[in-house]
């Protein structure tokens, strides 16, 4: 045979050695005997859920009708932002009952292994967990990888817990535009504890502390000067700072790398008033420690309620996200514009070649935002 008539699948060491089997098909009876072309196959999307119906799924902890209100509210679409106010104006009675935690540190930190061991145990004493993991977002793509659910196996099977993960959506600071917001769709579901794990960006990572009762920072050893590679910034956020892995050989450096920051720490202000800032050790693989942060959270609860820390943390989040959400308003709206759309690009080729001033521009495009602005 040759090598046209082959098949390309055949040995070319042995091209002799081969076999073609070529069957005739055979219409049945009753069977058609023509082929309809060019059907289109959609798949069925089913109704989008009414504000009522995630507003009752999210009360009763339908972890369907949840994940379906959070991403509601992750949503861009006018149409989705305008649902998304309405549901959660009529959860906002439900909302408020939990405790906050922020967990952030340099990548590496093993952040999603200690919290899958930190939820697992609150899970065992009775607690419902909800766990919210940014994720950081492409710069040329846009996607996240979203990988938290395969990072935290044992707890996303929990029936305690609930594990979401979000993009960070090119938000400064590590943390999702609308975490706050899934958040409070996690209280009203009953939530006890929320998690908000962040990328681990470094100093830009701060944003976290506006929105969380307890910022818990994560460390590693035997990664030359540890205060070095925490910044003095970050620390004076923390209300706990948390040695990671100290299990093995690697315990007793651990215990050394604990002494040293707190030894920093006590000259440092404090990130909460009436509240002393201390670093402890835990391990996720033994499990050692564990026990011991909890307690530190509840002490840290009970003592800021008392003094009315607490409350007052809480109020002023909610004026921060205010004056945030008017920023974030002010951004879509210019950008949405269809004037400065046009105008955009013959600012942007005279800025670049040196023909007008970056402040010129600036002031030029608002004026014809504002100019065309109902």
């Amino acid at each position: 045979m040759t090598g046209e008539q082959r098949p390309e699948w055949s040995n070319p060491n042995e091209p002799d050695k081969f076999s073609t089997v070529i069957r005739k098909g055979q219409e049945q009876a009753g069977q058609a005997a023509s082929i309809q072309k060019n059907i289109r196959f959609q798949k069925r999307r089913s109704s989008d859920p009414s504000v009522e119906e995630l507003y009752q799924g999210v009360l009763k902890g339908d972890r369907s009708l949840l994940a379906r209100a959070i991403t509601l509210a992750e949503s861009n679409a006018e149409k989705h932002f305008q649902k998304a106010q309405v549901l959660l104006q009529k959860l906002l009675a439900h909302t408020g009952n939990s405790i906050r935690i922020g967990i952030t540190g340099v990548p590496g930190a093993g952040k999603s292994t200690f919290i899958e061991a930190f939820g697992t145990y609150l899970c065992e004493l009775g607690l419902k967990v909800a766990v919210l993991a940014i994720d950081p977002s492409s710069k040329i793509s846009g996607g996240s990888i979203l990988g938290d659910k395969t990072r935290m196996e044992q707890l996303s099977r929990n029936p305690r817990a609930f594990i979401r993960p979000s993009p960070t959506a090119g938000k400064l600071g590590g943390v999702h535009r609308k975490t706050r917001e899934a958040m409070l769709i996690c209280e009203a579901a009953g939530f006890d504890v929320i998690l908000i794990e962040t990328v681990g960006v470094g100093q830009s990572e701060v944003i976290i502390r506006d929105m969380v009762d307890f910022f818990m920072l994560l460390v590693l050893t035997g990664a030359g000067d540890e205060l070095q590679g925490m910044k003095k910034g970050i620390m004076e956020l923390a209300d706990g700072i948390i040695v990671h892995k100290a299990d093995g050989s690697n315990k007793p450096i651990a215990e050394k790398t604990r002494k040293e920051y707190n030894r920093i720490l006590h000259f440092l202000q404090p990130a909460t008033k009436g509240w002393q800032t201390k670093a402890y050790t835990c391990s996720s693989m033994t499990h050692e420690g564990i026990g011991d942060i909890w307690r530190v959270i509840q002490s840290f609860e009970q003592k800021t309620k008392e003094s009315g820390v607490f409350g007052d943390r809480r109020k002023g989040q909610l004026k921060e996200w205010l004056y945030s959400m008017i920023t974030d308003q002010l951004h879509y709206e210019f950008f949405g514009s269809k004037e400065v759309k046009n105008l955009l690009p013959k600012y942007e080729n005279e800025v670049i070649a040196g023909e007008t001033t970056v402040a010129t521009a600036v002031e030029q495009l608002f004026q014809t935002f504002l100019a065309h602005k109902d």
